[in-house]
């Protein structure tokens, strides 16, 4: 099991970016707990990503989620390394089947490249894809307050957003559009457009629209902060702040969003942010 968990850290070492400088703030097992979850995420991705046709795709996705199921029904009798650090986890913690399976679900709308058409086609994929993602993360961390899992989905919309935001060209020349097509059709333009940011006011208006909802929730979000176990604040400090200042990058300048070059912290940047939240939490230091 300690090589299993150890299989998780490298994976969310080399490609959780973002995640992983917050994560590793975490006190034990908590810490290895999230490595297992991102692995699971992972591999998810990778399913839809890696796959030769959209039906290897499905095929392979059905498969993990046969697995994803016995890992809380039955357990998993497997070698395979993130198998069975995401079955541990799972059992330790008495995580719930239906997140995961909601982020499943998430993974198959991509894969079937359904049309987000109103805000709130937006707001059912950002729930299925991150905010479950959320709800994990604080039954592992814990919290005192049962308002916390309505403010975890909150929280978990803001940091969706914010991606879909910075990856707006990225996704659109892989055939996605993630702002919703109403919208786009009443501004009087098309995703291509917004790519070749034309008209640029009408552009902009989109863009700066979502910026303004994705802080909202992360303002309605914030007491979420302070309901988590004290050992754990640090790493949401650093994983919100890390996002907000990508948030805020996009603000200054939201045609940025349609450049060739993406939005990113740099890793000294984020090197700065994990120091300040490890110092908070030795020294035990709100992060309000």
């Amino acid at each position: 099991m300690d090589a299993a968990l150890e299989h998780c850290r490298v994976i969310t070492r080399s490609r959780a970016r973002n995640f992983y400088y917050g994560l590793k703030l975490l006190p034990e097992p908590r810490r290895s707990a999230l490595y297992a979850i991102y692995a699971w995420m992972r591999r998810a991705d990778d399913i839809i990503d890696d796959a030769l046709t959209p039906h290897d795709a499905r095929r392979d996705l059905d498969h993990f989620t046969t697995l994803t199921k016995d890992s809380f029904e039955q357990g998993i009798f497997t070698s395979d390394p993130m198998w069975m650090a995401f079955a541990e986890t799972a059992r330790t913690f008495n995580l719930k089947p239906a997140p995961f399976l909601d982020m499943i679900q998430g993974q198959l709308a991509d894969l079937e490249e359904r049309t987000i058409e109103t805000t709130e086609d937006l707001f059912t994929y950002c729930r299925q894809v991150a905010s479950t993602v959320g709800l994990v993360c604080i039954e592992i961390w814990g919290y005192d307050d049962p308002a916390a899992t309505d403010l975890a989905v909150d929280r978990g919309i803001a940091f969706q957003l914010t991606n879909i935001l910075r990856d707006v060209k990225e996704d659109v020349q892989l055939g996605r559009c993630y702002l919703p097509a109403q919208q786009l059709r009443e501004a009087g333009i098309a995703a291509d457009d917004l790519v070749q940011w034309r008209p640029s006011d009408r552009c902009e208006a989109i863009i700066t629209g979502w910026i303004d909802i994705a802080r909202d929730h992360y303002e309605r979000s914030a007491p979420l902060d302070g309901m988590i176990d004290a050992a754990c604040r640090p790493t949401l400090w650093a994983m919100t702040t890390i996002y907000r200042e990508l948030l805020d990058r996009i603000a200054r300048d939201p045609r940025r969003v349609v450049d060739d070059r993406r939005i990113r912290l740099n890793a000294l940047h984020k090197t700065s942010i994990a120091f300040k939240a490890k110092w908070m939490a030795r020294s035990g230091s709100s992060s309000r």
